[in-house]
């Protein structure tokens, strides 16, 4: 097993770079039937060059969010964050589609790979409509499921770690509020010395963010973070093997 450290610096800046490009503007909703384009974000020539992108603002906002709260096609195109990351490709014959739920101070939102056939907007807003409720969550019958199984990379240390934060951004699409969990926790590379940390075991030594590569071929992607939905266990180390 091989084991490959990356500075804190370029998970943060990949990370931010991910929830940037995924974070719906007041609108970013959908209101016609039309397909999906892609966004227009320069491609960046290395992880650092992201860091570029965080001034060139967010998605228009043109279309007002429906009050009385109601699920809709958003205009967010998940893999146009997905096609500027280091080792990483949608699979050919998929789109990746978002919906959005947006009442008063709460929201959700959902993302889905779906073949090219089914992604038009015509066909999403269809099962849109079918959802009267924050907890009733379009779901297009034809989506691959985990997401992660339409998406593919070169399987760099580089890519897994990626996928990894990718994939957690994903899943806290469009939330707001209590509906928000990971947009909560910092990653870190040390242990903060301003609380007086009491340890059941021994403290981890290495904090810094680590790709695995197992003799297989797999990445096990580790990263600690500082959560602040927990003030009993704030410190937790979080693993993931990206498919």
């Amino acid at each position: 097993m091989s084991i490959h450290r990356f500075p804190l610096k370029t998970a943060q800046i990949i990370r931010h770079y991910i929830h940037h490009s995924l974070t719906p503007s007041t609108a970013g909703l959908l209101t016609t039937t039309e397909e999906f384009d892609a966004v227009d974000i320069p491609e960046p020539n290395s992880v650092d060059d992201l860091s570029d992108l965080f001034g060139r603002g967010g998605f228009t906002n043109d279309v007002l969010v429906p009050a009385e709260g109601s699920w809709v096609v958003s205009t967010v195109n998940p893999a146009a964050a997905l096609i500027k990351l280091p080792g990483l490709q949608l699979k050919s014959g998929f789109r990746l589609v978002s919906y959005l739920y947006r009442a008063e101070a709460i929201g959700v939102g959902a993302v889905w790979a779906v073949p090219e056939a089914t992604a038009t907007t015509a066909t999403l807003e269809k099962i849109a409509k079918q959802c009267a409720s924050i907890d009733s969550i379009p779901h297009p019958p034809e989506a691959i499921v985990p997401i992660m199984a339409a998406i593919e990379g070169d399987r760099s240390p580089l890519s897994f770690l990626a996928a990894s934060l990718f994939r957690r951004e994903v899943q806290e699409f469009g939330a707001l509020g209590d509906r928000r969990n990971w947009s909560h926790h910092r990653l870190i590379d040390a242990i903060p010395t301003r609380w007086n940390w009491q340890w059941s075991s021994q403290p981890p030594k290495d904090l810094l963010p680590k790709v695995k590569i197992t003799e297989d071929g797999q990445g096990i992607v580790e990263f600690f973070f500082l959560s602040a939905c927990s003030s009993l266990h704030p410190l937790s180390p979080h693993r993931s093997v990206p498919a």
